[in-house]
């Protein structure tokens, strides 16, 4: 995970205002720093404290998603399970926990992937991609707040959706391609 200040070689912290601490978002603050040009900026960032994500393989060409409600954006998305690391988690542990509970199913290989930024405009959220495979049912738990379908699709479906719009979640799209899902293109 990279806190808040780390990887800023050559930028200098001149004033921060903290202004919210969450649930999720850890803070919200507002930075006034000096680039390496020497400019004097404004920022405004979100200290997250990062995710795991799941590309569940059921069958080679056969893969897992979600149709998840997100209040945010006022509809339904599909994506692949994801989830944020509790205090001290480790990401395998908090993509086999996201996995099982959002998609009832336990993965016998969990392979890690990536890891991928979400938006380094404003927030450090890390998101740690893998892929599972070997794949077998206990039964979804999902947490109150989520509101969830599962859905089982060919490779070529999933293509299909992303050429059409159907999956716009760019934690999905990356571990998608990061998978090799669209080596063969989009159709």
């Amino acid at each position: 995970m990279v806190m808040a200040g780390e990887g800023m070689k050559g930028i200098s912290l001149l004033r921060r205002e903290n202004v919210f601490r969450g649930k999720i978002v850890r803070s919200f603050h507002l930075d006034e720093v000096m680039l390496p040009n020497g400019a004097k900026v404004r920022l405004e960032c979100i200290d997250h404290p990062g995710a795991a994500a799941v590309v569940p393989y059921l069958k080679p060409d056969r893969i897992v998603l979600l149709s998840q409600f997100r209040p945010v954006v006022g509809k339904a998305l599909w994506e692949i399970p994801a989830g944020t690391l509790k205090r001290g988690e480790r990401p395998r542990t908090c993509a086999l926990r996201e996995l099982a509970e959002e998609t009832g199913f336990k993965a016998r290989k969990l392979k890690p992937v990536s890891s991928i930024f979400t938006t380094p405009g404003f927030t450090n959220e890390v998101i740690h991609i893998f892929k599972a495979t070997g794949l077998s049912q206990v039964g979804a738990r999902p947490d109150a707040d989520e509101i969830l379908e599962t859905a089982v699709f060919s490779t070529v479906e999933i293509r299909r959706m992303v050429a059409r719009g159907m999956i716009t979640d760019s934690k999905t799209i990356s571990g998608l391609a990061l998978c090799g899902l669209f080596q063969k293109g989009f159709r």
